[in-house]
C-alpha cells in the first residue's frame, strides 16, 4: 500500500479532468482527493494497492477527452491510511 501523488499539467482544467480522476480512482477502490490548482495544474493525492495505483497513474497520463495531459509529476510514499474515501477537493 502506497501513497501516489501527483501534479499533472496540459489542458487539464474545464474538461472535466477532476470528475474523471474521481469516478476512475473510487471505481479502484483507491481514497484521496483530487484538485485545480492556481497554476492551472492538477494535483491528486492516492492511496491504495500498488497494482491499482499503477492503472490509476496510466488514466491519469490520459485523462478525458477534451484534456490534453502534458505531464505528470509522480511521488510514491507510503500510505498513511488518511482519507475515508476519494473526493474533490477545492482549490487550497
Amino acid at each position: 500500500m502506497h501513497r501516489l501523488h501527483a501534479i499533472i499539467t496540459g489542458r487539464v482544467q474545464g474538461v472535466q479532468y477532476r470528475a474523471f480522476v474521481r469516478r476512475h480512482a473510487a471505481a479502484l477502490g483507491l481514497t484521496g482527493w483530487v484538485r485545480n490548482r492556481a497554476d492551472g495544474s492538477v494535483e491528486v493525492v492516492a492511496e491504495g494497492d500498488d497494482a491499482l495505483l499503477a492503472v490509476l497513474e496510466r488514466l491519469l497520463r490520459d485523462g478525458p477527452p477534451l484534456a490534453r495531459v502534458d505531464g505528470v509529476a509522480r511521488l510514491l510514499t507510503p500510505a498513511t491510511g488518511a482519507f475515508p474515501d476519494f473526493q474533490i477537493q477545492r482549490e487550497p
